[in-house]
């Protein structure tokens, strides 16, 4: 099972601020490895999905162009202190992660 994400979601004045790192070696299938020469296997995050107290507030796809361990942050309004963050992520080999944080 992937390793858990760290989600920090606070408010600043009347948004949410929500900011996530994702343990992910979001490998494009393009690099070789240096001692066997052969290209390393393609890894990535292809989808990822944000609710806020239930709410879908960004469901996105993404691709090979993103770093390892990606951090995304997201801006929200009309979400409040104690709100729940759910984020989830899927990526193209099947294996998936959902992890949640409360608005402070």
């Amino acid at each position: 099972m992937p390793d858990p994400m760290k989600i920090r979601a606070q408010m600043k004045g009347d948004t949410a601020d929500i900011r996530v790192l994702i343990s992910h070696p979001m490998e494009t299938g393009l690099r070789k490895d240096a001692k066997t020469g052969k290209f390393v296997p393609a890894h990535y995050i292809t989808n990822l999905n944000v609710t806020v107290a239930g709410k879908t507030v960004v469901e996105g796809e993404t691709g090979t162009s993103i770093s390892r361990n990606p951090v995304f942050g997201f801006m929200v309004k009309g979400a409040k202190a104690g709100d729940k963050v759910v984020i989830s992520w899927l990526d193209n080999l099947g294996e998936k992660r959902s992890d949640e944080a409360t608005i402070r």
